[in-house]
């Protein structure tokens, strides 16, 4: 449902679709996917809190991401 709804004009500009997709995406353990995601997602808000939170967020998922050594 998230993803289709990603290309609705209407919600183009809203920055928690990006955020709920890079949530789900995280569950899925698709990393690096919901990374790309929470950077998108905290690029597109003003809020310097969720901002904080959404970029903490795609950090986790970064880290996820990397292989173990």
């Amino acid at each position: 449902m998230a993803d289709e709804q990603r290309h609705a004009p209407q919600l183009r500009d809203y920055h928690l679709l990006p955020s709920v997709r890079g949530d789900l995406l995280f569950r899925l353990g698709r990393y690096r996917e919901a990374q790309t995601e929470f950077e998108r997602a905290a690029s597109m808000t003003r809020n310097i809190r969720e901002r904080a939170l959404l970029q903490q967020r795609a950090e986790e998922s970064f880290q996820r991401a990397a292989p173990a050594r």
